[in-house]
């Protein structure tokens, strides 16, 4: 009984923080997207501007801007962060039976923090005049690139591993596991997909910063109008993708067969979002994976 209070209590965290981020995401974002551009800057476009310049004294609100933005990308990354560190104990527990698994939202507070702190580290750089404006933005999009590789990486290998486990556990029980299956391959499919075209464009920006910051000192002249409404557009439009998206699949069951009957999955749909596949002990633990 207190191990089912235990899990029970497991499950209410992970989905109410999995909610909690996407709505944290998308009021960030509508914020963000609902304040005119001029509001901020005089200038459309990056235009390098230093902090406590008195030439500029709009430096406040860009600088608000810049973090306002990464807190919007914080929260959307640390998404798919819960989501992996909770795959990563599952895993852990199946693939290595006798090691020792640290508590996983510990790991994910931990992992979210190293980011938070980074975006503090680039705010308190440009408040002691190290780099302007640009230099923050250079900052904010070589840190999501390469952390949109990384997610790639274990998107595909977690997601591999877990439809193994999965199966395995199916046939061994004689459970149809097929709804749990095509729910990890959707998040497997729009995962890489957002965090591949998050990964080029965050590159493609960085590169083209640092080859105009090296040759002309500024990166005033390297974007037009259209390019930066191309570069905005791409990349805003491909979270509000991901995150519909992953609200659809959390909401879809992936119940149907072929033949129009139920899935027999569906008779252990737990609460909270988690669906689960009975363990080869009977006394002992579930799989418990979020329904998204």
């Amino acid at each position: 009984m207190s191990y089912s209070r235990s899990q029970g209590g497991a499950e209410t965290t992970v989905v109410t923080a999995f909610y909690s981020l996407i709505l944290l995401t998308a009021t960030l974002r509508t914020i963000w997207f609902i304040i005119p551009s001029t509001f901020w800057s005089p200038y459309y476009t990056p235009h390098a501007v230093m902090a406590f310049d008195p030439k500029y004294p709009e430096w406040k609100f860009k600088f608000i801007e810049i973090l306002l933005v990464g807190a919007g990308s914080l929260c959307l990354f640390s998404i798919f962060i819960l989501i992996l560190v909770y795959w990563a104990d599952i895993l852990k527990k199946y693939f290595y039976p006798g090691a020792r698994r640290s508590k996983p939202m510990v790991t994910f507070l931990v992992l979210v923090a190293v980011l938070l702190i980074l975006q503090i580290l680039n705010a308190v750089l440009f408040l002691m005049k190290n780099y302007s404006t640009e230099g923050m933005i250079l900052v904010n999009a070589v840190t999501l690139s390469l952390v949109s590789l990384v997610c790639v990486c274990e998107i595909t290998i977690f997601s591999h591993r877990f439809r193994t486990v999965l199966k395995t556990l199916g046939a061994i029980n004689q459970v149809s596991t097929e709804s749990q299956v095509k729910r990890i391959v959707w998040i497997t499919v729009t995962g890489n997909l957002f965090f591949f075209t998050r990964a080029f464009i965050e590159t493609i920006f960085a590169v083209l910063l640092i080859v105009y910051w090296h040759q002309n000192g500024t990166v005033a002249e390297v974007f037009s109008h259209t390019l930066w409404d191309a570069y905005i557009l791409l990349k805003h439009w491909s979270e509000v993708a991901i995150l519909s998206l992953m609200l659809y699949i959390l909401q879809s069951r992936f119940t149907t067969n072929m033949d129009g009957s139920e899935d027999a999955a569906t008779a252990n749909v737990g609460k909270g979002g988690y669906e689960t596949v009975p363990d080869s002990d009977p006394d002992g633990p579930t799989v418990a994976t979020l329904s998204v």
